[in-house]
């Protein structure tokens, strides 16, 4: 006989990160639309890939359009008449982006999104591992990464290679646009909830138990600094040839990484700004009613950075619930000083968001499984380490 239950059942069929069908609607709709019409392979469980435009524009520094729009930066009618932009690339050609270089490219995709949509963006996991500095900006906003509600057009990306020199052309995606109604973040309750009947994070062979779940405001995860194999990580070496993104599973790792060996202390000593790729102690279950995301490390805690990319689509280590989790791949700068870690340290978070939905097709199951079954992975574009 209550009414508060119901009411707040609604509420949340109301809010939560849109689906792959759902994804699909907007297009039909044209609320996310492409002068190119958008592909089936751009479409994954809770997020579209976005597509780089036909230029790239080489510019003095990083930028937010508080202002004004966007365009307005990257007018240039003769050699002297922007105070942003250096110059122009052809991506219709292909093009070289420079590591340490700020590039701006405006993308394929626009939004008209209404009232009740807002969308957040963030780097594909591929991009995250080759220390590509990806991030989106809007017209007249002061956010990166961030798509207010209501926004109506076009998107542009901030590229910045930041340990390799990268060639790519127009059409290639380098980060993903998801779309939110409301505030879909959901509690810790109702993970240690769900993690009593349907496991969320692993250890090496058995679900965590309950009371060792690290919750606050989201789940907190360990890094593993130890190795069956002997390597616990690698480092991004500091000079290397021009890393191509249309070549897949072609590189030799260790022309541009140093692998880490474990060392007797099970600890290792971050140089600063130095590019690293570790794993995780747990393995995560992403199940289909749920998407995540990583969080930036708190301030408190160390200037450390543990992640570039850090989205995860429903399915992600669940499968059909056959899964007992994958391991997180987690990109890694220390900023100003050296930064001891050691194994099994406390060391990121990872905030789970409803789905509006439950997607049609999962993570793994006929779209997107680059990583489902990875351990210590580098990007696609390398060769398995043989050590």
């Amino acid at each position: 006989m209550s009414k508060p239950a119901p009411k707040r059942k609604a509420r949340n069929r109301n809010r939560g990160v849109l689906a792959y069908q759902q994804l699909h609607a907007l297009v039909d709709e044209g609320v996310i639309a492409a002068k190119v019409p958008i592909e089936d392979g751009q479409f994954q469980p809770a997020s579209l890939d976005l597509r780089l435009g036909d230029t790239a524009y080489r510019m003095l520094s990083s930028f937010l359009p508080e202002q004004s729009p966007v365009e307005q930066k990257l007018v240039v009618q003769d050699l002297f008449s922007s105070d942003m932009v250096m110059y122009e690339l052809d991506l219709r050609k292909s093009a070289v982006l420079e590591k340490g270089h700020v590039y701006l490219i405006p993308l394929m995709e626009e939004l008209a999104l209404p009232r009740t949509l807002a969308a957040k963006t963030n780097p594909k996991s591929t991009t995250g591992r080759l220390d590509v500095f990806a991030r989106t900006i809007t017209d007249s906003y002061a956010r990166f990464d961030e798509i207010r509600t209501g926004y109506r057009g076009r998107l542009y990306l901030e590229v910045v290679p930041r340990s390799f020199s990268i060639r790519l052309s127009a059409g290639m995606c380098l980060n993903q646009l998801r779309v939110v109604s409301g505030h879909p973040t959901v509690g810790d309750s109702e993970l240690r909830t769900r993690h009593k009947t349907d496991p969320i994070l692993y250890g090496d062979h058995a679900p965590l138990p309950g009371k060792d779940l690290a919750l606050d405001e989201g789940l907190f995860l360990r890094i593993n600094l130890k190795a069956e194999g002997g390597v616990v990580g690698f480092r991004a070496k500091k000079n290397s040839q021009v890393l191509d993104l249309s070549r897949i599973g072609y590189y030799d790792p260790t022309d541009f990484w140093e692998p880490i060996p474990q060392n007797r202390h099970e600890t290792l000593l971050l140089e600063p700004e130095d590019f690293y790729i570790l794993m995780s102690k747990e393995r995560i279950r992403i199940p289909p009613e749920y998407a995540a995301e990583m969080v930036a490390y708190e301030a408190a805690c160390g200037e450390l950075r543990t992640h570039y990319a850090g989205f995860f689509d429903p399915g992600f280590g669940y499968g059909a619930g056959d899964l007992r989790g994958t391991p997180i791949v987690l990109e890694v700068r220390a900023h100003d000083v050296p930064f001891l870690i050691h194994d099994g340290q406390t060391f990121f978070k990872v905030l789970f968001e409803r789905m509006h939905e439950r997607p049609e097709k999962v993570y793994g199951q006929g779209m997107g499984s680059s990583y489902q079954f990875q351990g210590l992975t580098l990007s696609k574009h390398f060769k398995p380490y043989r050590g």
